[in-house]
């Protein structure tokens, strides 16, 4: 990394694609990042109403994805699906294959098309996906909303995020992308809210919100000009007239992932995503079935909690005030990003991109072990604190990064292709992941051994309807339901799935320095001593 003569550090191995028939980089020049104030100052009316339209789809969708995992484990009994976290991971798996794969092959359709028409139609689809989960509370209702849900999001991402690079100059992305990344978490953080409150009365109050919610980016698409588009139409008509040919968009898009420093980047960053997912997948059942939030309300409100509404509302509390709901712990992610994302993204614009990544990487990779450690409901929330400073400095930069080394006219393919990492690590952990839950961490399963080795058999404990096994084991007991889950804690290695995960991040750690040396000596750009 060097300094320029104003102080500011130059990413001196930006790499940038070369020609169509090239596999290597081209060297960039240095790009020198704008002042904090200039770089702010900078970003334009477009970059603002993009940035709205991803808050408002965001609020939606995590509006929908923090509580997916209570939902599905929900018993029946209480309005939820009432399935095993093995099960719940098949939906999963298919709902992150196909939200991940698909902007890989329509990103381009977003550069010839249009960006505004294909946000439009990505927001149809997705109030269907919303309105069927409402509608058909069933394993078969709820995966068929998740696929409605993920195809729709798929298309939403390429056009946004190509508006963005449109809307943005190379000087200040650092601060474009790291401001946009805050943004949308403000939508990220009153999703879960919203939902935590909607649920307490009924799960479908949560989906026709969300669709309802969703509908507000039709206002916005209307108050825009979008960014190239007098470009992409003079382009089209050349293309219409036969005086330019245009090559297969398939083709296009093959001959630039057959690039090795792109799909080798897609591939190494694939294992960012497998650990990261598995925070908004398995913790919230994890927090649910494990963690004691009271030593967080006791030090926050006192031994009885609070009878405050706004405050139970906010906190995400339960009906009592007396604990926090897993998706008001989780919601502590969305905060912080919300509230200091632009100030990680400046120190992140002082580090190369790939630096960056490690670290935040590494500190993601020390939360998920913190995760395993300890059922204290304030070392859940220090983990999820270093976990949100590790994605502030990891996941914009990886958008960042992948933006600026596609050539002008493929940013939202590439853009696109970004997606095939999180499809590889996304999938594997919507399968992997809960069934590691269930095979080391499920209460469920285990208060079934409990109730097996006090004497009932195979068929009775199979008639217990899914989700009802350790009220029936409290039950039994006749102890409490936390003396009950510290005794099912205490015989069972139940960190032991976290620690899988954080060891998937320090590889994925490794790999990405290793990547950043190489794309160093590739460019032969000169090294900070």
């Amino acid at each position: 990394m060097e300094t320029a003569p104003t102080g500011e550090l130059v990413d001196s191995a930006l790499p940038v694609s070369g020609g169509a028939g090239s596999d290597a980089p081209a060297t960039a020049d240095a790009i020198k990042q704008l002042g904090f104030a200039a770089a702010i100052a900078s970003l334009g009316y477009v970059f603002w109403v993009v940035g709205a339209m991803e808050m408002v789809e965001r609020l939606a969708y995590y509006g929908v994805k923090a509580v997916a995992t209570l939902y599905a484990k929900d018993p029946v009994s209480k309005g939820g699906l009432g399935v095993t976290m093995t099960e719940f991971g098949t939906i999963l798996g298919a709902w992150a294959w196909i939200q991940s794969i698909v902007p890989v092959l329509t990103g381009g359709l977003s550069d010839r098309y249009g960006y505004k028409e294909t946000i439009f139609a990505s927001t149809i689809i997705k109030i269907c996906g919303y309105v069927t989960m409402g509608l058909f509370p069933t394993f078969s209702g709820f995966f068929a909303g998740a696929i409605l849900l993920a195809t729709g999001t798929a298309i939403f991402k390429p056009g946004v995020q190509g508006t963005l690079v449109k809307a943005t100059k190379p000087d200040n992305s650092s601060m474009a992308w790291g401001v946009f990344y805050q943004t949308v978490n403000i939508g990220g953080f009153i999703g879960p809210v919203l939902a935590g409150y909607m649920r307490k009365m009924a799960w479908h109050n949560v989906f026709y919100t969300n669709a309802a919610v969703i509908c507000c980016n039709f206002i916005l698409l209307a108050t825009y000009e979008e960014p190239g588009k007098s470009e992409r139409l003079a382009r089209n008509a050349l293309f219409k007239q036969g005086a330019v040919k245009r090559s297969s968009l398939a083709a296009e898009s093959l001959r630039e992932l057959a690039k090795l420093h792109v799909w080798s980047y897609l591939l190494i960053f694939a294992g960012f995503w497998f650990m990261f997912m598995a925070l908004f997948d398995v913790l919230p059942a994890h927090i649910d079935d494990w963690v004691d939030s009271r030593d967080i309300v006791k030090t926050l409100f006192g031994n009885h909690g609070t009878t405050n509404p706004i405050v139970r509302f906010f906190v995400v509390m339960n009906k009592d005030g007396t604990a926090i709901q897993p998706e008001g712990m989780l919601n502590l992610n969305a905060g912080m990003i919300m509230l200091t994302c632009f100030l990680f993204a400046y120190v992140s614009g002082k580090m190369r991109a790939t630096t960056s990544m490690v670290v935040g990487t590494l500190l993601a990779s020390l939360a998920l072990v913190l995760c395993g450690y300890s059922t204290l409901g304030w070392v859940s929330v220090g983990a999820i604190a270093v976990f949100s400073v590790g994605e502030m400095l990891s996941s914009p930069k990886f958008s960042e990064f992948m933006g600026n080394f596609a050539p002008a006219d493929k940013k939202a393919m590439y853009l696109g292709f970004s997606q095939m990492s999180l499809a590889i690590g996304w999938t594997l952990e919507g399968k992997i992941g809960p069934v590691l839950y269930d095979r080391f961490a499920s209460k469920e399963r285990f208060a079934r051994e409990m109730i097996g080795q006090r004497g009932w058999s195979a068929d009775a404990i199979a008639a217990i309807p899914q989700g009802e096994a350790f009220e029936k084991l409290v039950e039994m007991t006749g102890q409490t339901r936390e003396a009950v889950t510290r005794a099912l804690y205490t015989t069972h290695n139940v960190g032991l799935v976290w620690y899988i995960m954080g060891a998937v991040g320090v590889v994925t750690a490794i790999g990405i320095y290793s990547y950043g040396r190489w794309i160093i000596g590739m460019v032969k750009a000169p090294v900070e001593t």
